[in-house]
């Protein structure tokens, strides 16, 4: 089953996935996709890494999603990849403007092929202003179109506010 959990900042949309994955009672290995390059972002990471099980495996990867996700998908394992929208900063961040194409295509063409149990995690942050800078459009909107490539293949999509889950597609939690 794979699914993808979406929600704001603080939503709970991270603690969500980590009792799902935990629930699941297959191996799980968290995919992290972050880059700590300040301090704030450090103290996100170590807050994370703090609520995990310490039997939980750890697969550090920034740009290559769909390849992690290949090489460790089995039928008797969770991947727990958060999240989405860090790996595409990280793929907007990059000097070679076609990775980001390349890279969100593998992801969504390995879908279909992955057994075992895949959660990712999201940020929705199309819910809000349209930012000023093109960049930021850019995020946005790159965001909006993974999210519903990922929602049309995902068993079920969950939005999470304020801790709570609503189920969008599939069965509820």
């Amino acid at each position: 089953m794979q699914q993808l959990i979406l929600g704001g900042a603080r939503s709970g949309k991270s603690r969500l996935a980590e009792s799902l994955a935990t629930g699941s009672g297959l191996e799980v290995i968290y995919i992290a996709t972050s880059q700590p390059v300040d301090g704030e972002l450090n103290q996100r990471v170590a807050l994370h890494r703090e609520r995990r099980p310490d039997t939980w495996g750890l697969i550090e990867e920034p740009i290559e999603l769909a390849r992690v996700l290949r090489e460790n998908a089995s039928v008797d394992r969770c991947l727990l990849v958060d999240c989405l929208t860090l790996w595409l900063t990280n793929l907007l961040m990059l000097e070679n403007t076609e990775r980001l194409a390349q890279e969100r295509q593998a992801l969504l063409d390995c879908l279909a092929q992955l057994p075992g149990e895949v959660i990712f995690v999201s940020n929705e942050t199309g819910l809000g202003v349209v930012p000023l800078g093109e960049l930021t459009r850019r995020y946005v909107d790159e965001a909006g179109l993974l999210h519903q490539a990922l929602a049309e293949r995902c068993q079920r999509v969950v939005l999470t506010v304020a801790g709570l889950p609503l189920t969008l597609k599939g069965s509820a939690l």
